[in-house]
């Protein structure tokens, strides 16, 4: 079934819809006065008037299925806000990377907005959406001026990117965020391995026992914020820690012995509400890497609440640094020390770690 199939093929909880483009829809319903006097998606290059397309990409399955219940019962709400003078798309992924196909599709047409309704797995699947081949993707028509934003409606099992704006999981207050349209420009985080294939993150990337965690709960989504609790008791099982060779910023190769995890955070949040980068700033155009070394698991119960709020930096062991690029390595050469970004697994190391400055616009 092709995407379009997928997210165009009938019309909205019952309401009719006419194709507008290939991938957007227009919504038939009864424009109601003064709904959104500033509901611009885009300011420039645009005419007041010009209906705004918004891709909407849903990832049905996310929460153990609440994120496709919750959104049936969020639509209302949603046409009613922004369907006056919006064109409303609604894509439903149907597997793995089917939002990265869905989101790079959308740029090419021209759409104002991919918003995506989830997680952070959904969130990350569009952000690398975004790329191809190296390079952002473009709109097909060189004539126009705009350029896609990223949006966000968290509905997800973590939702921890969206904790770094400060942002609750209510998705009214999302819709109105969109309603009003206001843009920032955040950084986004590239991965390269030894295949050179680049990855892309926003949140935060991480090296062995929070990475191994990660793995093991994203088995147990269907338990909620739970399975982090199961991911990391699983990761402990037979847990060692690592002499690990990085390089800051092209410079010499240092020795960190005796690594726990390596957390290297465009923003603040992973596991479910652990502040463990609590200086990240995705305005900033840096990472801020935080390194636990020596950590033992009793380290983690009597510490947990110094990681969760975020005051750890002072602990024992713990280092903070600012960088904007890092190549880590592991220097027993095993290639089994796990590797993660926004919950995503990645494989092993060795992997180098850059950013691009203000590299996405998002509405926030």
């Amino acid at each position: 079934m092709s995407m379009n199939q997928i997210a165009f093929g009938t019309g909205i909880a019952g309401v009719r819809v006419s194709m507008a483009k290939p991938w957007a829809v227009r919504a038939e319903l009864p424009k109601a006065p003064d709904l959104c006097a500033d509901r611009s998606i885009l300011r420039s290059g645009s005419s007041s008037s010009r209906r705004r397309d918004l891709v909407f990409v849903v990832n049905p399955s996310g929460a153990n299925g609440r994120t496709g219940k919750e959104w049936k019962k969020l639509l209302p709400y949603l046409r009613f806000r922004l369907g006056a003078d919006c064109n409303i798309s609604e894509s439903l992924t149907s597997g793995p990377s089917h939002a990265i196909d869905i989101t790079r599709e959308a740029i090419r047409e021209g759409a104002d907005a991919v918003i995506v309704v989830g997680g952070d797995g959904t969130l990350h699947e569009v952000v690398n959406g975004f790329f191809w081949a190296g390079k952002p993707v473009t709109n097909h028509d060189r004539e126009v001026t705009h350029s896609t934003a990223l949006g966000l409606i968290p509905l997800g099992t973590g939702s921890d990117f969206a904790r770094t704006f400060g942002w609750k999981n209510d998705p009214h207050e999302a819709i109105d965020r969109i309603a009003k349209g206001q843009r920032s420009r955040i950084d986004v985080g590239v991965i390269s391995g030894e295949d050179g294939e680049p990855h892309y993150f926003v949140n935060v990337a991480d090296i062995h026992l929070s990475a191994k965690a990660g793995y093991y709960a994203s088995r147990y989504k269907r338990f909620g914020n739970l399975c982090y609790v199961i991911g990391a008791l699983k990761a402990f099982v037979g847990h060692r820690n690592q002499d690990l060779k990085i390089k800051v910023n092209e410079g010499e190769w240092e020795l960190y012995s005796q690594v726990t995890a390596l957390c290297i955070g465009n923003a603040k949040f992973f596991g479910g509400g652990m502040k463990i980068t609590p200086n990240a700033d995705p305005h900033s155009g840096n990472f801020e890497v935080v390194i636990l070394q020596d950590f033992k698991w009793y380290d983690f119960i009597l510490k947990l609440h110094k990681l969760y709020n975020g005051t750890h930096l002072t602990v024992k062991n713990v280092s903070s640094r600012s960088v904007h690029l890092i190549e880590v390595e592991d220097v027993s050469g095993s290639g089994s020390i796990y590797v993660q970004s926004d919950g995503e697994h990645l494989g092993f190391l060795p992997r180098k770690f850059c950013i691009l400055p203000s590299a996405v616009e998002m509405i926030c």
